[in-house]
């Protein structure tokens, strides 16, 4: 979501002459787009912009402005430290605030001194511009934001406010525009994206008939051009029937789901808030696969949340065991100010967290080389999406969002050929064309 929202600050700003470059020296306005989902990444910010003051005075000493804005969760949730620690910020910004930004440019170039918005709930999709710079093979569009489940250990509910569904029709809109753009993917977003809501393309109002995530779906697929469909992040409290039914009927929406489950302890989930218990996370994996038995999972998790035991932690290896995960992300607990879990008392010793995430991390990362492995010598269709790092070479994207390296000609990008795996290691696969790309789609 943060790179779709800079693309979104972007365009914004390209009415006022602003284009982006490659490197902040060259840069007459750095902004810096954050997140605030873990500590380490909100501690980045500060010392990013310790950097980004040193270009602004190099530069300077060479007569040239540098503006200098923070963007997002941290300017959310840290707007008015922010002045402190950091006063030479010239902008801070929400996230919903982005619609805002030229006038806050002018206001900064034309008065000087530190502007900042007041955080207001605002539904930016209503006044953001559309879309206009093309995003490659694979687009990311935003349907949905903010969350209600306020989980305790999570500031999003904070920083990105209350659940919001896009209209229908201007979701069907932008990606009809990406597809003639050159999108042959796309990926839905949403802090809580199978909780879309929608009102319907022709509906009565924002009270009327609404849309759930499967229908937009299917509707998405009816695009011709597009042929492929993700969506991220989803909440197992968010999966209704409709949508495991889409992920069996829908041939453009990949195999590939990322569930996030957090802990595999009923009592982890529910001092969590997470509204569900494992065995009902499991009843849900059985349904998903039930439906599409090629789908692959991944899922996210947190290891040393307070008062996890190690009783507690042998339940999350016992349910990763039974899922048997394609891809996984975990974290360490990074208590986050003003969520109730930041408060709680029985926080767990930072080594016992890391002895724990070792672990695993360590069944995680073999469940993903088992998978990866499962596609040696089989034949997968790849989404070209890009240049490799040597020559001749191309990467791409299986259905299961495995990067893909093989040798093509640029003639392939943006193209989905098949490709015969030969090896793979923990994070991608590799593989050669089953039939040389044509220079041209007449050919």
């Amino acid at each position: 979501m943060n790179v779709y929202d800079s693309a979104r600050m972007a365009d914004v700003l390209a009415p006022q002459g602003y284009a982006p470059v490659d490197s902040p020296d060259d840069a007459d306005m750095v902004i810096l787009n954050t997140c605030h989902i873990r500590e380490k990444a909100a501690e980045k910010v500060y010392s990013e912009l310790g950097r980004i003051r040193q270009i602004r005075d190099r530069r300077a000493a060479l007569g040239r402005t540098t503006v200098i804005a923070v963007a997002g969760c941290v300017a959310q949730a840290e707007g008015q430290e922010m002045r402190v620690r950091a006063p030479f910020v010239d902008i801070v910004l929400g996230p919903q605030t982005y619609h805002r930004l030229p006038e806050m440019v002018a206001r900064t170039t034309r008065a000087g001194g530190v502007v900042a918005t007041d955080f207001p709930v605002e539904t930016k999709f209503d006044e953001l511009p559309e879309a206009s710079a093309p995003q490659g093979p694979s687009a990311f569009l935003t349907v949905q934001e903010g969350c209600d489940k306020f989980c305790t250990f999570c500031v999003v509910p904070y920083t990105r406010g209350a659940e919001f569904s896009r209209p229908a029709a201007q979701i069907i809109a932008e990606a009809k525009k990406l597809v003639a753009q050159g999108s042959v993917e796309i990926t839905l977003l949403g802090q809580n994206v199978n909780a879309y809501r929608g009102p319907a393309p022709g509906g009565p109002g924002p009270d009327g008939e609404r849309w759930g995530l499967a229908r937009l779906i299917r509707a998405l697929a009816e695009i011709g051009g597009l042929a492929r469909i993700r969506y991220t992040t989803s909440h197992p409290r968010d999966m209704d029937d409709a949508l495991i039914a889409a992920h069996g009927e829908v041939a453009a929406l990949m195999p590939f789901l990322h569930l996030p489950l957090q802990s595999g302890a009923d009592r982890i989930l529910a001092a969590m808030n997470r509204g569900y218990r494992a065995g009902d996370y499991l009843a849900l994996v059985e349904r998903l696969r039930r439906a599409r038995p090629e789908l692959a999972l991944s899922s996210d998790f947190i290891v040393g949340f307070p008062g996890e035991t190690e009783a507690d932690f042998q339940a999350t290896l016992e349910l990763v065991r039974a899922v048997n995960y394609a891809q996984a992300f975990s974290f360490k607990y990074s208590p986050r100010p003003g969520t109730p879990a930041a408060l709680a008392e029985d926080q767990v010793p930072e080594e016992a967290k890391t002895e724990r995430l070792h672990r695993l991390q360590a069944l995680l990362w073999g469940q993903q080389l088992r998978f990866n492995r499962s596609k040696v010598g089989a034949t997968i269709p790849v989404l070209l999406e890009k240049a490799g790092r040597h020559p001749g070479q191309l990467v791409g994207r299986s259905p299961w969002l495995q990067p893909v390296y093989l040798e093509a000609s640029a003639a392939g990008l943006g193209r989905i050929v098949e490709v015969s795996v030969r090896a793979a290691t923990l994070n991608s696969l590799s593989g050669r064309l089953v039939a040389p790309v044509m220079e041209d789609a007449a050919a």
